[in-house]
């Protein structure tokens, strides 16, 4: 997997945080899988989308390290821990203590805070160090019934300790929940070895499978416990039973998928997520880390973000201080493509991004701090 295999502009994008790039090869694989079967047989396609699907979820659990059979596609993150949260008998009977972070993205605290009927959330002050487990063993309690952890934390491109931090929430017996929307894709994940209690992630970043393609991943341990309330034929055990009398929720957490699902999305997703498996994601990280060492080493004063492969993220966060607004404007005259959040510009390098590239963009930072 290189350059030439992205659909990729005249300028540099680095921008791999937001959206990923498509494949050259996914157009032409949608086209076999979804576009084909609804053109050409004389039959209802469902049998081939399924197929596709199905594909989707296989892909993740080659990726993430764990069974098809725990994932359920979702349009988005916030579908998906909605419904799972819905779904939990012990978080409707009493009032559920949550503690997160300020740094977590604004939808899912929206989520937490709407999904269950008596609710206390905590945050985390935004002035903590989330890369360190020491802020976690703090913070974290006996009196929370819910953790929610972003695996990584996209305005400040820290990294979690997510295992370590998972295993100090089963001691307090606490429900987990992992966000992977940011470090799908450029961060190696075992779902099977971290054993949260559920995971939710995109596909639109860093795996370059476009939006609409979520997940919702459910431990096998707490779906049988699962008792979800936005239901419809796709939740049920046997979707082509049409009998409306009988209604039995699937074994696994497709329990969770609802009514009518589109397809669509997790088609194209699919294609991607196997070319990334086949690349290997320790490969798309070492890439990741060469790239960043050029800004770090080049930036450092001014990077605000961990500089250890262990608590970054795959994006370096460069702040220059009072001339911030100068030099990401500088940037995007120059047609490099970048973004601005609250503690700088995020510069994210994929596996499709070059040394010269970064160079790029570090000669020009470096016109607005020296």
């Amino acid at each position: 997997m290189q350059a030439s295999d992205f659909y990729l502009p005249t300028e540099d994008y680095l921008l791999s945080h937001s959206v990923g790039r498509m494949l050259k090869t996914a157009q032409a694989d949608f086209n076999d899988h979804f576009m084909a079967p609804w053109q050409q047989l004389n039959q209802e396609p469902w049998v081939q989308w399924l197929e596709g699907v199905e594909r989707f979820t296989a892909a993740l659990a080659d990726l993430l390290g764990c069974q098809a059979s725990n994932f359920c596609p979702q349009v988005n993150l916030s579908s998906g821990l909605t419904k799972w949260l819905m779904s939990m008998p012990e978080f409707r009977e009493r009032r559920v203590k949550v503690l997160l972070s300020e740094h977590d993205f604004p939808s899912m605290g929206f989520v937490l805070q709407q999904a269950m009927h008596d609710v206390e959330l905590t945050f985390i002050p935004d002035t903590e160090d989330m890369s360190c487990f020491d802020t976690w063993e703090r913070y974290l309690t006996a009196e929370y019934d819910l953790l929610f952890v972003s695996h990584v934390y996209s305005n400040t491109g820290q990294q979690a300790p997510v295992k370590q931090i998972i295993e100090h929430a089963k001691k307090h017996h606490c429900r987990i929940v992992v966000d992977i929307a940011q470090a799908a894709g450029v961060l190696p994940i075992d779902l099977d070895k971290w054993q949260a209690d559920c995971v939710v992630g995109s596909s639109v970043k860093w795996l370059c499978g476009g939006p609409g393609a979520g997940f919702l991943w459910v431990s096998s341990e707490c779906v049988s416990l699962c008792q979800p309330m936005d239901v419809g034929w796709f939740s049920h055990q046997n979707p082509f039973e049409f009998d409306i009398h009988h209604f039995v929720p699937h074994e696994s957490a497709l329990r969770f998928w609802g009514g009518t699902p589109s397809v669509a999305p997790f088609i194209f997703a699919g294609h991607s997520i196997e070319a990334f498996f086949q690349q290997g994601i320790e490969h798309v990280r070492a890439h990741n880390i060469n790239l960043l060492k050029q800004v770090w080493e080049a930036l450092s004063p001014w990077c605000v973000s961990p500089q250890n492969p262990l608590q970054c993220s795959g994006t370096a966060i460069i702040n220059p201080g009072t001339q911030l607004a100068a030099c990401t404007q500088a940037l995007k005259n120059e047609g490099i493509a970048v973004d601005t959040r609250k503690y700088g510009i995020r510069v994210s390098p994929h596996i499709y991004n070059e040394r010269a590239q970064i160079m790029r963009f570090i000669d020009i930072v470096q016109q607005f701090v020296n």
